[in-house]
């Protein structure tokens, strides 16, 4: 046996050899999908997504994941190797922004609504300040005083299982909610809030209703 963060397990696999004695190698129908540019394939899917899931690294090493969602498109591709998000109104901590001004690589999905294919784009990352870029990425007239730019290195499809597995698209299969705390119950756990949970839900509410855009 094998303790592994204090777990006893049967066995700790720490090499590619040990993992490809479970797994076999990869078919070359998927061996070789990926690319390092967007294609007009993959400008298609970009132009349909209206959510993407961003992964950065903070300077300790752990990585920090967060969602970004707009109207379909709100991701543009500027040409084959380079895109750019927009920034909108959030809670200010910046985490995705603090990581890539000391650790430029980033990774997207993009996530189409309805759709259980996925897209997957990776390379580096700069935030930049452009009043055109910015006003070019507006909502409700409300430009993207910031901009994150992200110069293409890889590029590959991503297959549907996990969204079938999940259920995700299903609207009859979605779990029972109700016992889910809400964001302002774990703010105020998290955070050890001396505020009263009535106080932060409505204002959490007013943060959504008033500050989207």
């Amino acid at each position: 046996m094998n303790l592994v963060f204090g777990l006893s397990v049967d066995q700790h696999i720490k090499s590619s050899q040990e993992l490809r004695q479970v797994e076999q190698m990869p078919s070359d129908w998927v061996a070789h999908k990926v690319i390092d540019h967007i294609d007009d394939l993959s400008e298609r899917f970009i132009a349909a997504s209206s959510l993407v899931v961003m992964s950065s690294s903070r300077p300790d090493g752990i990585h920090d994941v967060t969602p970004r969602g707009d109207p379909s498109g709100f991701v543009k591709v500027l040409n084959p190797k380079l895109l750019a998000i927009p920034d909108r109104p959030g809670n200010k901590r910046m985490d995705t922004f603090e990581n890539v001004l000391g650790n430029p690589n980033l990774g997207l999905i993009f996530i189409i609504p309805g759709h259980r294919d996925t897209l997957r784009v990776s390379g580096k990352a700069a935030l930049v300040k452009d009043a055109a870029l910015g006003e070019s990425l507006s909502i409700n007239g409300r430009p993207s005083e910031l901009v994150l730019l992200m110069q293409v290195e890889r590029v590959l499809c991503h297959c549907p299982k996990a969204f079938i597995r999940g259920k995700v698209w299903e609207k009859a299969d979605w779990p029972d909610t109700s016992n889910v705390p809400s964001l302002a119950e774990m703010m105020k756990a998290h955070g050890e809030l001396a505020h009263e949970l009535k106080q932060l839900e409505e204002g959490v509410k007013d943060d959504r209703e008033t500050n989207l855009y």
